[in-house]
């Protein structure tokens, strides 16, 4: 039996997979090596009833997730999952490379990820050439969940929220600036707590000044993160993984297309196709 496994911060979506066929998916909270330590991503595992029952009968596992880029954090993910899956060899790599796998197989081309982060990339069909856009969940993620969140606290809190939609905040969710600012600076994993505003902020997405919110984070991505890469590899493919990107992939392609790029493949969770490519190679 393999295991794929494609991790952002707020789910980890993992797939059991024995004689061509996938047999069990589920999900359990993200792992992220970056803001995890290793007693934390255990009480994960061992939290979920289908990894208890199956773990002696896992021989591989293709790990891909955020935050998982540095071998010091690779190792830190091998180092669990060899404690809990005991007869399991261990492959850990970036979400980036699950992406570009997910959507490219081994063709070349660039590769963007919005979901509860973002990044983007280059693809060679091997490999993910480095850059230095992933800055993480603080300096960085623009247009993700996490991103979104911040905006519309930083709005709730400044008071800059159109009174309207304040008050439809405010019964949706009963937070108070003391307890933002706790779960926002006091709590290990505040990035969890920025990308729970996802579903109410995709619930009113045609809201103006909600709108106006997810269009100039994807505006400010493609700026960012794809516009440089097109320069570099103008022949390029670019294909996109990750919620926002399929939620607003409308938007996500008129903004592209606004900057002279042409999106190709748009796919939600990159899990499915993952397991079908390492199916075909056990």
């Amino acid at each position: 039996m393999i295991a794929v496994v494609f991790s952002g911060s707020r789910y980890a979506d993992w797939r059991l997979a024995e004689k061509g066929r996938i047999l069990h998916g589920f999900r359990t909270t993200g792992i992220n090596p970056y803001i995890q330590d290793e007693r934390f991503i255990y009480q994960i595992l061992n939290k979920n009833t289908q990894l208890i029952n199956h773990a002696e009968r896992i021989r591989k596992i293709y790990f891909f997730g955020a935050g998982a880029s540095s071998r010091e954090r690779q190792e830190k993910i091998e180092n669990v999952f060899m404690q809990f899956f005991k007869n399991a060899k261990v492959k850990v790599s970036h979400d980036m490379l699950a992406s570009a796998i997910s959507t490219f197989g081994n063709e070349k081309g660039i590769i963007g990820i919005i979901g509860s982060g973002s990044n983007a990339a280059y693809y060679n069909g091997r490999k993910i050439i480095e850059n230095n856009f992933g800055l993480g969940y603080i300096l960085a993620d623009e247009a993700s969940t996490n991103w979104q969140g911040r905006m519309i606290l930083k709005d709730f809190l400044t008071e800059s929220m159109p009174p309207g939609f304040r008050e439809k905040f405010e019964r949706k969710h009963n937070l108070d600036r003391k307890g933002i600012l706790d779960k926002t600076y006091n709590t290990p994993n505040p990035n969890i707590f920025l990308t729970s505003f996802a579903d109410f902020i995709l619930e009113n997405k045609d809201d103006p000044y909600v709108e106006g919110i997810i269009k100039k984070g994807l505006d400010t991505y493609v700026k960012t993160y794809v516009v440089p890469l097109s320069e570099a590899y103008p022949d390029a493919t670019l294909n996109f993984t990750g919620s926002v990107a399929n939620n607003y992939g409308d938007w996500l392609r008129q903004i592209a297309k606004d900057h002279h790029l042409v999106i190709g493949t748009i796919i939600k969770e990159p899990v499915q196709n993952l397991v079908k490519y390492y199916l075909n190679k056990n």
